[in-house]
């Protein structure tokens, strides 16, 4: 049996309603995946900054990844972001900063690495505060607010991953604004891939945030960071 379509255009056959419902049915459900996606881009409206715009904190978190084949210098995603963080230093616009990455990663010791890099670019060691247990995203931003006293913070990363960044450490009690790392060494193939990787984490950090999970690692109040602020 066929219908007429509702626009009084002529029938419409059992194949086309199908397919419509599909359609729908996909649109939908694109919808539904994408929420988390979007409660990310859009929390962090107002709170991601190129480095140029930045504003001022005491604290600039630095985000870990990996670190390059030899473990003894950070990759060019890491090395970009520390720069930035660097640079903001140098311009009076953060004073400590915060490593946070992995310490036993497959590819090296995250937090190790990274201090060593931003030593070697001018910043003062006093100044620098390394944790070892910054496992993903979340972990690095519940640890700053629960273990380093961190109320007020600039947070570096590269821009496919900083509206997640932001998100999460805002939704977990930090003042944060996100700051867009740099990444000479980051050509679109991989600046895509790493984008789409971000659109389905995001699922995760919505999921972490709903059940408030804790950080993988628990850790006693720490007061590196108010002591590098009066070094």
């Amino acid at each position: 049996m066929t219908d007429v379509d509702a626009s009084g255009a002529g029938p419409v056959s059992g194949g086309s309603r199908r397919l419509r419902r599909a359609v729908v049915l996909g649109i939908a459900v694109l919808i539904l995946v994408s929420l988390p996606w979007l409660w990310t881009t859009f929390a962090a409206r107002g709170h991601v900054h190129d480095e140029a715009d930045a504003p001022s904190a005491d604290v600039v978190i630095v985000l870990g990844t990996a670190v390059s084949a030899d473990r003894q210098r950070p990759g060019d995603r890491l090395a970009g972001r520390l720069e930035t963080a660097a640079a903001l230093v140098t311009s009076g616009r953060a004073t400590v900063v915060l490593v946070s990455g992995d310490g036993g990663g497959t590819s090296g010791d995250e937090p190790a690495v990274m201090t060593s890099y931003l030593t070697e670019r001018g910043v003062d060691p006093r100044r620098v505060v390394a944790d070892p247990f910054g496992l993903d995203t979340y972990d690095s931003c519940a640890r700053a607010r629960e273990v380093y006293g961190v109320e007020r913070a600039l947070i570096v990363t590269q821009s496919y991953h900083l509206s997640r960044a932001v998100t999460l450490c805002r939704h977990l009690g930090l003042d944060v604004d996100g700051v867009v790392a740099r990444c000479d060494g980051c050509g679109p193939a991989l600046l895509a891939e790493k984008s789409v990787r971000d659109y389905f984490a995001s699922g995760k950090a919505a999921w972490d945030a709903l059940r408030g999970r804790a950080p993988a690692v628990r850790s006693p109040a720490d007061p590196a960071v108010q002591n590098a602020l009066r070094s």
